[in-house]
């Protein structure tokens, strides 16, 4: 894998943090710098720390940002609700970008794994 643009983690992050870019920009203006700027920041924050992560050649540092990130997608959950107790998103609107995020969870727990893996395997050698 040459590029952090080549792991497909990082391309599902791309692909929630413009949907996420699209949705907020229906939201009130007067959120303007509050739950839109949240939540775009958070969303960017996923597919940042996994490029960051990339760019690290140890599994502790890779891991420390893939943790980050994990973080990031769950903190854009949170914003959802908080857009959705707002009613500024419909329900379904909300369990597709919930979706969304549990998939970027759950393929960032992939590549920790993978990582850890290979980490566990560079050292048996």
């Amino acid at each position: 894998m040459k590029s952090f643009t080549d792991l497909e983690v990082w391309k599902k992050s791309r692909m929630l943090r413009n949907n996420v870019s699209v949705l907020t920009k229906s939201f009130p203006s007067e959120e303007k710098y509050r739950l839109t700027d949240q939540i775009v920041r958070s969303s960017r924050s996923i597919g940042n720390n996994i490029a960051e992560g990339h760019g690290r050649y140890h599994f502790a540092d890779s891991s420390k940002f893939l943790l980050n990130a994990r973080g990031s997608a769950i903190e854009t959950i949170d914003h959802l609700v908080i857009a959705l107790d707002e009613n500024y998103i419909k329900e379904e609107t909300f369990n597709k970008y919930k979706e969304d995020c549990e998939e970027c969870i759950k393929m960032i727990n992939g590549y920790i794994k993978y990582l850890r893996n290979q980490s566990l395997l560079s050292k048996a050698n």
